[in-house]
């Protein structure tokens, strides 16, 4: 027991949200975990600071019926604490621990995959040429629906791109 408690005491809380990248579901599951190792340990710490030990001589010269000092004594010694099985909140823990692992390793599943595609399309960036380098025949071949909204607007005698006017002003003053 004692392994397990110096081994918790050396849990840095903080570091472990940050170096494992957790959040949402996964990070508050911790922090609850967290608080209540807490006070766990705090009332395992307020508990082993009382004292243990009952001073029956000290009652035996205030009171004057001595009997039931001595019943009360009797029964003080022959106390055994009722040990519980905690198998089933080991239980639980493990399968806490299971659960916030699985979460773990879908988060970084899911990070790893949007990296992976904000790399393909840093580099896409990076290697694209400027676009007055492009001919209208590249264009039309990366966005073909560009070339089937113009075919629909000169097959209805439409030479002007709706919009275009608002946007950009009337040229046709100069």
């Amino acid at each position: 027991m004692a392994v397990g408690r110096s081994a918790a005491s050396k849990i840095d809380w903080a570091k472990i949200g940050t170096s494992l990248g957790l959040k949402g579901q996964t990070a508050s599951a911790l922090a609850a975990f967290k608080k209540r190792n807490d006070d766990a340990r705090r009332k395992v710490q307020l508990l082993s600071d009382a004292p243990q030990t009952v001073n029956f001589e000290s009652y035996r010269s205030q009171l004057k019926n001595q009997a039931v000092i001595d019943e009360i004594e009797s029964h003080f010694k022959s106390f055994k604490p009722a040990t519980y099985d905690v198998s089933r909140q080991i239980k639980a823990i493990e399968a806490f621990e299971a659960q916030a692992v699985k979460n773990a390793e879908e988060t970084k599943g899911l990070v790893d995959k949007e990296l992976g595609d904000l790399e393909k399309t840093l580099k896409n960036i990076e290697e694209a040429r400027p676009f007055e380098d492009l001919t209208v025949d590249e264009v039309v071949a990366a966005r073909p629906d560009i070339d089937e909204r113009t075919t629909q607007l000169v097959s209805k005698g439409r030479w002007s791109v709706p919009g275009y006017k608002e946007k950009f002003g009337d040229l046709s003053v100069l």
